[in-house]
């Protein structure tokens, strides 16, 4: 599918048919794309819990106020991320770079994120967006349909998938197939409204 017809075609979808299995090779095939998604020094902080057990997803709908999309889909993708990925052996995220590169940019990293949790916060939601909007996209074009969701309740959702210390949780998409399509486009903007040159 054309990157653009992905983009206008994407959904936030409700309904998903509860019998639909997504295979494994899909599955891979949907986290390599959002593995390639940027972040910020590539420091890769992003962990995504694939949950596709019945009884998990059961216990995420609970946590997620009770949205039947989380029970139906073909799978949760729970998008987390490392807080303290900054500091985790830095030198893997630049080890086929040239040397000099990597010696510059790897001794930038520690300074810049060291006693600053806002900003290692910050970064962790700026990475888990990107790639979340990667893996919609990817299952746009993989001929699957998709739901981005915040609304659950992170200590709930952490406990269920037992999320490690110093992670924090960003959002849950849901991927399968759709029984019903969405809504028309509730209502867009303007262009103008949103877009602005040189200032705002």
């Amino acid at each position: 599918m054309d990157t653009f017809e992905a983009i206008y075609q994407r959904r936030s979808i409700k309904h998903f048919d509860p019998d639909h299995e997504m295979p494994d090779a899909d599955v891979k095939q949907l986290l390599e794309a959002a593995l390639q998604s940027p972040t910020s020094f590539n420091i890769q902080n992003w962990r995504f819990i694939v949950v596709r057990d019945k009884e998990r997803k059961q216990k995420l709908r609970e946590a997620s106020y009770f949205q039947s999309q989380v029970e139906e889909a073909s799978a949760v993708i729970i998008m987390a991320a490392d807080l303290m990925a900054w500091d985790a052996d830095p030198e893997r995220y630049w080890v086929n770079a040239p040397e000099e590169v990597a010696s510059q940019l790897v001794n930038m990293i520690g300074p810049f994120y060291r006693n600053n949790p806002e900003l290692q916060r910050d970064e962790a939601m700026r990475s888990v967006g990107i790639a979340g909007q990667t893996v919609m996209l990817a299952a746009k074009a993989m001929g699957y349909d998709s739901c981005p969701m915040i609304g659950f309740t992170p200590e709930q959702v952490a406990k269920i998938i037992e999320l490690p210390d110093n992670h924090v949780l960003g959002l849950m998409i849901t991927v399968g197939k759709a029984l019903k399509p969405a809504w028309e486009k509730p209502g867009q903007l303007p262009y103008n409204e949103i877009v602005k040159e040189e200032t705002f």
